[in-house]
């Protein structure tokens, strides 16, 4: 993979350690449907995952966060398997869980079950609301706010864990451009603070706004593994530059 310069203060992208995928594939049933994916992720940059549905991005990001175990080869990040290093990893789906609680309480509750001190608690929950722009809605029920509001909140929720990752799946795809517009200006938010971003998306658009590296795929194969202006103005594969000029890939 190239070299991508971070956008990240020095500080941050010094506290980062990479993810390494040695040639894992994944089946069902006797069905492959990854095969072979080597690649590693840099330290700084935002990582985005591309391709057409049924590609395998969301299986991907599963298999990385170690919710899946790979049918062979290997995944580490900082040179562990991801389930002992899922203390400094998480992950927000496109349908985010929330606790029959107030918005607060949703952020209060998982930084109680990692032990976190009651005051240290209190301090942290407002910095996340603030973050993610939240304080008005801070003891409104998480269930009745906006698909948008959620969406923040679950990425305040995961990022009040300080990780040193956020694997995030198709985290815009059910939004309206504003609440999608203000979720990505919470990762880039997140970005800064020194949490590397690897999301999925199909959205060609969020791709170019946040992609500092790309990985496509293409029927569980990992096509092309490229710096993201390399791969918007002169990709190498046939399938993704189909992908790109709006062609259906399969």
């Amino acid at each position: 993979m190239h070299t991508v310069q971070s956008r990240l203060p020095t500080e941050a992208r010094d506290t980062i350690l990479p993810h390494r995928v040695h040639e894992h594939s994944y089946e069902i049933g006797g069905k492959r449907l990854l095969e072979g994916i080597p690649f590693h992720t840099h330290e700084g940059p935002c990582t985005v995952v591309l391709g057409p549905n049924g590609a395998g991005k969301s299986l991907l990001l599963r298999l990385c966060h170690g919710l899946l175990q790979p049918s062979a080869g290997t995944i580490t990040w900082a040179g562990v398997a991801p389930a002992a290093a899922r203390g400094c990893q998480a992950m927000v789906f496109q349908r985010p869980v929330l606790l029959r609680r107030s918005t607060a309480a949703n952020i209060a509750y998982v930084l109680r079950l990692q032990g976190m001190p009651r005051r240290q608690r209190r301090a942290t929950v407002v910095e996340a609301l603030e973050l993610a722009g939240l304080v008005p809605l801070a003891a409104r029920p998480a269930r009745v706010l906006s698909g948008g509001e959620q969406q923040r909140l679950a990425l305040a929720r995961a990022w009040a864990l300080r990780p040193q990752v956020l694997f995030l799946d198709e985290p815009t795809a059910s939004l309206d451009p504003a609440a999608t517009r203000a979720v990505e200006a919470l990762l880039d938010q997140m970005y800064q603070t020194g949490t590397k971003i690897v999301l999925t998306t199909h959205d060609l658009g969020q791709a170019q706004r946040l992609a500092d590296e790309v990985l496509f795929l293409h029927q569980g194969r990992l096509v092309e593994c490229a710096l993201a202006t390399a791969f918007f103005t002169n990709s190498q594969s046939k399938e993704a530059a189909a992908f790109l000029a709006g062609k259906l890939v399969w």
